[in-house]
């Protein structure tokens, strides 16, 4: 499952991706992986659309977020789109070459067809962290899509762009509101590289034991996600007063600072950020890569490798705010965005409280932060919107 985020202006989009192996909650039905929503919806007479609903309903409940539309793409429905853009090219740092996919790509730059593009997606088998990495794969292949539909070959040439559509209009299913014209209009001024993609918060790939029987799933940070849905919203939340608690920030996954290495990548509009960071990071007691650049984004980001998060957390304590994604790095890795997110000390907002006033034997400190809650709205006055890819 994919949430695409639009702003009013469309003039940026951010691409979620949920793994379908998160374990949530599923109302009525409990705690299952996220892809059995669908399921259980359209089960006795629910059909398509009591799918939807119930998957809508858990990822509401999941994220704090307003689903407004729901798109549900097809295998089918995927090759035709591929098949109306032509041929698709992507880069890829290592070959492959996956039976169980039917992929066979080398190193570098490949033009792929209809049948090599869903094949390419679908791959999760020789990836180093399987599903995963099907996630970035797909985030990374929609964005080249999306770069694609977007160039002035597509949107300038008129036969292009009305083979698109049409392909577009046939091949998926949508709730009844959306109106794939008005969206388009709307997205009018997105340009490529204002196109985002992220996952949300996890903690592992844990294995656990359902009904006697072993089960993978992927175990979401339903504390963190406030904070990342924040980031991703470019809305804040209040900054703790003191150190995370137990209750809201397991202490037993956190790693020791001292036993995380840390790098920082300047991906802001300011000069000099990664150096001090890195710094400021040293001084607090971790152990430091080199500093360095890389491409300007909006939201400061930890990535780190999958079965790192503890070592990720330690670090997030320190930049409160930042999102949280899995990423094919090779120690936890700090790219700071123009939000103006910068390493903080987090027992800071704990000793900078005023004290009482001398002789005033009424004064009393002053109250501790709210926690980090973020309450979803009413459909009818939340701002924060969002489509659900399926």
């Amino acid at each position: 499952m994919i949430i695409v985020h639009l702003p009013a202006d469309g003039s940026s989009a951010t691409m979620i991706s949920l793994p379908r192996d998160s374990w949530v909650d599923i109302p009525g039905f409990g705690k299952d992986k996220l892809n059995a929503a669908f399921t259980y919806g359209s089960e006795n007479g629910g059909g398509d659309a009591g799918g939807a609903k119930l998957l809508v309903t858990t990822i509401q409940n999941l994220t704090g977020l307003t689903i407004d539309h729901f798109v549900r793409v097809s295998l089918l429905g995927f090759y035709n789109v591929v098949n109306a853009l032509g041929p698709v090219q992507v880069c890829l740092n290592e070959a492959v070459n996956d039976p169980f996919s039917a992929i066979n790509l080398p190193a570098g730059v490949s033009s792929l067809d209809a049948s090599q593009a869903l094949s390419f997606v679908r791959q999760r088998h020789g990836l180093p962290n399987g599903d995963l990495d099907r996630e970035v794969r797909q985030q990374y292949f929609l964005s080249v899509e999306a770069r694609q539909i977007l160039s002035a070959g597509t949107l300038l040439n008129p036969a292009k762009l009305a083979s698109v559509l049409d392909a577009i209009s046939s091949s998926i299913e949508t709730d009844s509101g959306l109106n794939i014209i008005d969206l388009a209009t709307q997205m009018r001024n997105l340009s490529p590289d204002k196109i985002r993609s992220t996952t949300i918060p996890i903690v592992g790939t844990p294995t656990i034991t359902v009904d006697g029987n072993d089960v993978s799933i992927v175990q979401v940070d339903t504390a963190a996600m406030p904070g990342f849905i924040a980031s991703v919203l470019g809305t804040s939340t209040p900054a703790p007063s003191a150190p995370p608690s137990p209750s809201v920030y397991d202490s037993a996954t956190v790693s020791p600072v001292g036993e995380v290495t840390v790098t920082v990548l300047n991906g802001s509009d300011s000069d000099g950020v990664a150096a001090s960071n890195t710094d400021t990071l040293g001084g607090f007691g971790f152990k430091t890569g080199t500093p360095g650049s890389t491409d300007t984004q909006t939201t400061t980001t930890i990535q780190y490798p999958a079965g790192n998060e503890g070592h990720a957390k330690a670090v997030a304590a320190y930049f409160p705010g930042a999102a949280l994604e899995v990423a094919s790095v090779s120690d936890v890795t700090v790219i700071l965005g123009t939000d103006g997110i910068q390493a903080t000390d987090p027992n800071a907002a704990a000793t900078d409280a005023p004290a009482p006033a001398t002789g005033d034997p009424t004064a009393t400190p002053a109250p501790a932060a709210p926690p980090r809650v973020t309450p979803r709205a009413p459909a009818s006055t939340d701002r924060r919107r969002a489509s659900v890819f399926a």
